[in-house]
């Protein structure tokens, strides 16, 4: 009889607190999140897309983080405050983890980060080789050269092959999940 009871209780208490329970949930406000860009939960801030190049076709990504504390300063700036985190482990990435991407130093003005045409990528999602974890290749025009927009990772290597670009391949990993692609979106 005395176990009875017990058992009662307990299924009681049990009641009671996920009656409890159920009610906290009902009562907690539900985020809205919009359909344009990631949404920090806390202050609904939305990190600003970033226009780039893929396989000639204009994309959208974000900078997350950055193993250089020098480049994710810059890109905090260039993304108007909004914090690109210092992670220097990244650094530490086996190249069969990354891809490229391509930053202009020279060249066509433009809204990428050294003020110059926009970043292109290579390995688009859905490729074996799609990773947001990307090398930083820095493209500079030769002395010389007619500097024109180029959109695609075949373009860039056509154009260093007839020697009117040079390619520093740096050891700096930026995070840059894409938004769109072509065919393809978040």
């Amino acid at each position: 009889m005395r176990t009875l009871a017990i058992i009662s209780v307990a299924v009681a208490l049990l009641i009671s607190v996920t009656g409890l329970v159920v009610t906290v949930l009902r009562a907690a406000p539900t985020p809205s999140i919009p359909q344009a860009g990631m949404v920090n939960m806390e202050t609904s801030f939305a990190a600003p897309p970033v226009m780039g190049y893929l396989e000639g076709q204009v994309i959208q990504f974000i900078h997350t983080e950055a193993s250089d504390q020098q480049v994710a300063g810059m890109l905090t700036q260039m993304m108007g405050g909004s914090p690109v985190l210092v992670v220097p482990s990244l650094a530490d990435v086996p190249d069969r983890s990354v891809a490229p991407v391509y930053v202009f130093q020279n060249g066509v003005a433009g809204t990428g980060p050294f003020g110059f045409q926009p970043d292109v990528f290579a390995e688009p999602p859905g490729s074996a080789g799609y990773t947001p974890l990307r090398r930083v290749h820095v493209v500079r025009w030769q002395d010389g050269a007619s500097a024109r927009e180029l959109r695609s990772a075949a373009e860039i290597v056509r154009a260093t092959n007839e020697r009117l670009l040079a390619i520093e391949r740096t050891e700096i990993i930026v995070n840059m999940p894409f938004l769109t692609w072509p065919g393809g979106h978040r």
